[in-house]
């Protein structure tokens, strides 16, 4: 298996838990952005629920949807990883094949 790829159990996803389903928590969108990169779309809702604030980015590629949640306690960390690697991306030399 490629390492993107997902496991499929017949076609479908296979689902891990044993019990009933759980119930939908209550989630209050407080911000949403949505930016378009090429062939991608990305949406970014600052969300709330009974747990804490979190951060949904959402990609979204003719529409096959992949999610990443971060907690609101890890933003300032994220963000400072996301403009180094912006930084190096517009400093580092292209390599051509």
């Amino acid at each position: 298996m490629i390492s993107n790829e997902r496991p499929s159990h017949q076609g479908g996803y296979r689902s891990y838990s044993a019990g009933p389903p759980k119930p939908p928590v209550n989630e209050d969108t407080l911000k949403t952005e949505k930016i378009q990169i090429e062939r991608k779309t990305f949406i970014f809702t600052l969300k709330e629920n009974p747990r804490g604030r979190f951060l949904r980015i959402t990609e979204d590629v003719n529409g096959r949807r992949d999610n990443v949640i971060i907690p609101s306690t890890g933003l300032e960390e994220f963000r400072k990883v996301l403009e180094d690697m912006a930084r190096a991306s517009a400093e580092l030399p292209v390599k051509t094949a």
